[in-house]
């Protein structure tokens, strides 16, 4: 089967007229307001709250920093925060530099979220938090991980990266918990180039992270605390504003690229397609199989780099799993038989294209390597 010409990746940018974007620099050049709550910074954040069904949201230059301001937030600076290891590098990192020891609890094998059934034996009398990640936009079992936090008094800050557009059981999925955390990077759904947001459930909640993101000024001459530069600019705004509006397009076009792969991979030995999680509305963010190199007859390695080989850049998201890099790996919770279903599912995970402008047809070719490289391998 021949290759493609140009590498298909693993996801890219739909991008917004370059002309639209260009009326909104002209503003800009006229304002001068390039930064510091500008008028479409404004405009966002309120065009957010309304699209998300949210009412206190704080943009963000990137999501990392947003998930530090919201530690500082809670006063969660020192103990133990449980978290995934199954995760981008920024979950764990985001407690190393607010002097947090990450506790790593194992992940359902289903979801691929931290196990609720793990949680509670990691709690000692330094816990604080738990950070759990919604892999994929598929919800956590936020029921039981309240549950969890409320017995124990401790707060729940989901890293909520994959879930822009998310409900469940009616409400944003960033409405849940103490604080969610959205990432707006160019790979993700919503993109502002870099950026992010907070998700906070008050009022006073809300102006506090707004001091914190801005070096901690409540006003032109007081300055409430330590705060950090987090703020998003003007330019990313704009581009979010766009991006806003073809979201819709967007998330309508990655359903079609997930029902082609569910239709045509679902015959594969070997390949296992998550189940779709239940009293939620999907954003189709991502494309993850599990590659079970006994039924298919080669490893996901081995997939990956057949299909590198066509030109086609699938990713091995989560892998190595955060409990492996050397900052952690010494950790007691990173031991590896503590987190067997994690180091499992790092093995055998592989995230296939899906963006808005990826062509149908070319979906179909990927179907159809995923099904050549099985039948060449009996």
């Amino acid at each position: 089967m021949h290759s493609f010409e140009n590498p298909i990746y693993v996801t890219r940018p739909t991008m917004p007229p370059l002309e639209e974007y260009q009326e909104m620099m002209t503003r800009l050049w006229e304002t001068r307001w390039l930064t510091n709550n500008g008028a479409f910074h404004q405009e966002l954040e309120a065009r957010l709250c309304d699209y998300l069904d949210v009412e206190h949201l704080s943009l963000f230059c990137n999501a990392t920093i947003a998930l530090i301001v919201a530690l500082q937030n809670f006063r969660i600076t020192t103990g133990e925060v449980i978290t995934t290891p199954f995760t981008f590098a920024a979950t764990p990192h985001v407690l190393y530099w607010n002097g947090i020891q990450p506790v790593f609890c194992d992940i359902d094998p289903k979801t691929f979220n931290m196990d609720p059934a793990r949680i509670e034996q990691l709690i000692t009398p330094q816990t604080r938090a738990i950070l759990p990640v919604h892999v994929y936009g598929t919800p956590c079992d936020i029921d039981a991980i309240q549950g969890i936090a409320n017995r124990h008094g401790l707060t729940v800050i989901y890293d909520a990266a994959h879930t822009f557009g998310v409900r469940y059981h009616g409400k944003s999925l960033c409405s849940y918990g103490d604080a969610s955390v959205l990432s707006f990077h160019a790979t993700k759904l919503f993109s502002t180039g870099e950026g992010g947001a907070l998700v906070t459930p008050s009022r006073a909640c809300r102006e506090r992270v707004d001091f914190l993101k801005n070096f901690g000024y409540a006003d032109e001459e007081t300055v409430i605390g330590p705060g950090i530069n987090g703020k998003m600019n003007e330019f990313q705004a704009a581009f979010g504003l766009l991006q806003l509006k073809r979201i819709q397009a967007e998330i309508d076009h990655r359903r079609e690229i997930d029902r082609i792969y569910r239709e045509n991979l679902a015959g594969i030995p070997g390949i296992t397609i998550p189940v779709e999680a239940l009293h939620t509305q999907r954003n189709f963010a991502y494309f993850p199989i599990l590659v079970d190199q006994t039924k298919y007859g080669i490893s996901r390695d081995e997939l990956h780099t057949r299909l590198r080989d066509k030109n086609v850049y699938a990713r091995k998201y989560f892998h190595p799993l955060c409990s492996h890099y050397p900052c952690y790996a010494a950790l007691p919770s990173a031991n590896p038989q503590n987190l067997p279903v994690a180091e499992r599912i790092a093995q055998q995970i592989l995230c296939l294209p899906i963006y808005g402008t990826l062509d149908l047809s070319t979906v179909e070719r990927i179907s159809q390597f995923l099904g050549f490289f099985q039948k060449s391998s009996l």
